[in-house]
């Protein structure tokens, strides 16, 4: 019997809990929630009512890293306003436009802790 699994939520390691909590609230506008007590420090952050990024502070992040997650995606709006954002942090990023019949722009950058992003948004955005 196949299962109905959907995208529960991602984890990132961080080194730097501050800077990371402020990269996905500040420039993805995720919110901060509830969390369980846990052992580690952390951060769980939010859209809507769902915590989508389990964030974890380490002393230091892995090495190698590990993981085999190429990067997460969302779907967003406001593409203009997100390249701005990134252009005025400084921050690399990719932006590319998928051919048909899945017409929409994919923007990608990397997080604090190394971590790909990725936020697709409609084709008419441009």
């Amino acid at each position: 019997m196949p299962l109905n699994l959907r995208p529960d939520h991602f984890t990132i390691l961080t080194d730097d809990l501050t800077a990371t909590e402020a990269f996905y609230t500040d420039l993805l506008g995720f919110t901060p929630g509830p969390r369980p007590q846990m052992s580690r420090p952390g951060v769980w952050l939010y859209m809507g009512d769902k915590p989508i990024l389990h964030v974890i502070k380490v002393d230091t992040l892995p090495e190698p890293r590990r993981g085999v997650l190429d990067h997460m995606a969302f779907r967003g709006d406001g593409m203009e306003d997100l390249v701005a954002a990134l252009k005025a942090r400084g921050m690399d990023y990719r932006l590319i436009k998928t051919p048909d019949p899945w017409q929409q722009w994919q923007l990608f950058f990397e997080g604090p802790s190394g971590e790909m992003v990725e936020v697709d948004f409609d084709a008419k955005a441009d």
